[in-house]
């Protein structure tokens, strides 16, 4: 509300000041009424994300994806699990922040769809490149336990089904379920047995996301991979930001 209060005091004043600052007065309110707003959704359900792509991706910053798992965390209570199998190494980080409020352990495993090296589909599709064992700690409450399994993205389904028939294969859960930090709204290559409960924190669409922890491997600093975020989120830009500042100084020299 006082938002919008020193919006609307800036425009009375910035009515009679000269073309340029009005000029720049008007792309500001525009910049904050462009933000992308989330869609309604009810409680236990996942959130629609309207995110618009910078230079071709969508950036995503750790405070979103601690909103998103926040948000979910009545969810994950509900299947009460009593450990999480975080897949590495997307689902580390969800995992981690989602230990937090539901507070049951954490064990990791490794699974790989696509070769580092080449950047292509492993011709053996999904590699399992670590597993835990069940002979002590957290790894013992897999057997006859219930399992969530976090990752942060769902994009075609494959690494996700792959793990889940995977701890089943290896050990005997008494119930699975997945969470997912973003699920693209796109055909699946593969599928979940009708029995795992599944989670997604937001359905996004499918787009090239870029997730903080990868930061460098686009060339940014973690700080420079939030600012995108926040563009993409549709917050104001700093060039925005310092032409609001401009103007505001302005009008109160007068």
């Amino acid at each position: 509300a006082r938002l919008h209060e020193i919006q609307a005091y800036a425009s009375k004043k910035a009515a009679g000041a000269p073309p340029r600052t009005q000029q720049i007065h008007s792309l500001v309110c525009k910049s904050q009424l462009a933000r992308p707003q989330r869609s309604g959704s009810k409680p236990g359900t996942a959130q629609h994300m309207a995110r618009r792509a910078l230079d071709g991706k969508v950036y995503f910053s750790y405070e979103d994806i601690h909103e998103a798992v926040s948000a979910s965390v009545a969810r994950v209570k509900a299947f009460e699990p009593d450990v999480i199998v975080a897949m590495g190494g997307g689902g580390f980080i969800p995992a981690r922040m989602l230990r937090t409020e539901v507070k049951v352990p954490i064990v990791a495993v490794g699974l790989e769809l696509y070769d580092d090296n080449t950047n292509t589909i492993n011709e053996n599709g999904v590699q399992i490149k670590q597993w835990f064992s069940t002979q002590y700690g957290p790894g013992a409450l897999v057997e006859n336990g219930r399992v969530l399994v976090v990752d942060e993205v769902d994009d075609t389904r494959t690494t996700l089904a792959a793990c889940v028939s995977e701890l089943r294969k290896r050990h005997k859960p008494a119930a699975v379920g997945c969470l997912v930090v973003h699920n693209k709204l796109k055909a699946k290559r593969a599928s979940l047995p009708s029995d795992v409960t599944y989670i997604a924190c937001q359905e996004v669409p499918d787009e090239w996301n870029c997730y903080p922890w990868d930061a460098a491997a686009y060339g940014l600093t973690a700080r420079a991979h939030t600012r995108r975020a926040d563009v993409c989120r549709g917050g104001v830009s700093w060039v925005a930001i310092a032409a609001a500042a401009g103007v505001l100084v302005a009008l109160l020299r007068r």
